[in-house]
């Protein structure tokens, strides 16, 4: 009997120290998981606010490429190149 109470009493300590190095390998792994998704998540938001920046400025210069050509087109309707008719037209293409 004394050799079967010092088996069981074996494997319950086998058994609870692979639990707890069990659950500490559980913990730790979470924590850097958690850490993972945080650092994922704060490069996913700087990502788009460093997309919008760009395209924000493109517009600004197809506006100035706009307003650069309405002043040609003025220019060339005051030197009498173009008409009426021509200079409505180029600008409803323009602005089209």
């Amino acid at each position: 009997m004394p050799g079967l109470i010092r088996g069981v009493a074996r494997t319950a300590v086998v058994a609870g120290t692979a639990t707890a190095v069990s659950n500490r390998v559980s913990r730790r792994q979470a924590g850097r998981w958690a850490q993972q998704e945080a650092v994922q998540q704060q490069q996913a938001q700087e990502q788009p606010a460093a997309q919008q920046a760009p395209p924000a400025a493109a517009p600004s210069d197809e506006m100035g490429d706009k307003i650069a050509q309405l002043k040609q087109l003025g220019e060339l309707k005051a030197q009498g190149i173009l008409t009426e008719a021509e200079f409505e037209e180029q600008k409803r293409r323009l602005l089209g």
